[in-house]
C-alpha cells in the first residue's frame, strides 16, 4: 500500500443539541445560551428556543455526539486498495466516546485522523465532549505541549485550501467537483437533530455519517492524484468486527 495511505483513520461525527428543547436546559445553561443566541440572531427575529433547535448541536458546550463513523484503507491479496468502515453510535454519549477512545489506543501512536474541517470541528468537538464526560484524552487528541509537526491530524479542507485560510469549501461541493458519490440523498446535516429527537433513528444518522466518511476517503485519494475507489471495494464492518 502507498505509504501516504497507511495508518489514516477517516472519520466524521454527527451531533445534536444536548436536550430536545431549550426548556429542558438547566437555568445556568439557559443564561449562557441566551448570551450565545444574542450573537447568532443579528437581524433575525428567531427566538432563543428556535435558535437552540437549529444551532445548539454545532457547539460542544450545548451539543453532544450521537454517532462517530470511521474508515481505514485496506489492501486485499491482489494488492487492490479497499476501504473498511464502521460506526459507533449510542444515546449514551460517554459510552460512545469511551469506545472510540479505546479504538484510538488500539491503533497506536502512528494513527493519523482525517476529517473534512476536522481541525476546526470534529477533533476539538470530540476533545471537549470527552472532557465534559470526565474522559481523559487519548494521545491522538491530546495536543498539550506538542509542536505542530508532532500533531498527526489531517484535514481535507485544509489540503484543498493550499494555504488560502479565508477560503471554505464544503464536502458536498468537493464531492460534486470530483464526481464522488454523495450520501446526501439519505438526509442532510440540518435534519440530524430532528431525526434523533423525533424519529429516534440512530441507524439512519449513522448510515449518513458513514457516507460522509466514504466521501472524505475518496476525496483524499483525489487530492493525492489517485483515482476514486470502486464501490465494490468498500466494505462495512459489523459491531463485532475490527476495523
Amino acid at each position: 500500500m502507498n505509504a501516504e495511505l497507511k495508518d489514516i483513520l477517516f472519520l466524521d461525527i454527527e451531533t445534536v443539541a444536548i436536550s430536545e428543547n431549550y426548556k429542558q436546559l438547566d437555568d445556568r445553561l439557559k443564561v449562557q445560551w441566551a448570551r450565545k443566541a444574542g450573537f447568532l440572531k443579528k437581524d433575525s427575529n428567531q427566538t432563543d428556543e428556535e435558535l437552540f433547535h437549529l444551532r445548539a448541536g454545532i457547539y460542544a458546550e450545548f451539543g453532544k455526539i450521537v454517532s462517530i463513523a470511521i474508515g481505514m484503507f485496506t489492501e486485499n491479496e491482489k494488492g487492490e486498495l479497499g476501504l473498511k468502515t464502521k460506526y459507533f453510535t449510542s444515546h449514551d454519549e460517554k459510552k460512545l466516546l469511551i469506545e472510540f477512545k479505546q479504538l484510538l489506543e488500539k491503533l497506536g501512536p502512528a494513527v493519523r485522523m482525517c476529517a473534512h474541517n476536522g481541525k476546526e470541528f470534529d477533533f476539538p468537538y470530540m476533545s471537549r465532549r470527552m472532557l465534559i464526560n470526565g474522559i481523559t484524552l487519548p494521545e491522538a487528541l491530546n495536543l498539550t505541549g506538542k509542536k505542530p509537526w508532532d500533531i498527526l491530524h489531517l484535514d481535507t479542507l485544509e489540503l484543498w485550501k493550499f494555504g488560502d485560510y479565508k477560503h471554505y469549501t464544503s464536502l458536498d461541493l468537493l464531492a460534486a467537483i470530483f464526481n464522488i458519490p454523495s450520501s446526501k440523498g439519505v438526509m442532510d446535516g440540518s435534519q440530524v437533530n430532528e431525526v434523533y429527537y423525533k424519529e429516534k433513528d440512530l441507524a439512519k444518522i449513522s448510515d449518513y455519517c458513514v457516507g460522509d466518511v466514504i466521501a472524505v476517503a475518496q476525496l483524499y485519494l483525489r487530492l493525492k492524484g489517485l483515482p476514486l475507489m470502486p464501490e465494490q471495494n468498500i466494505k462495512h464492518a459489523n459491531e463485532q468486527e475490527k476495523i
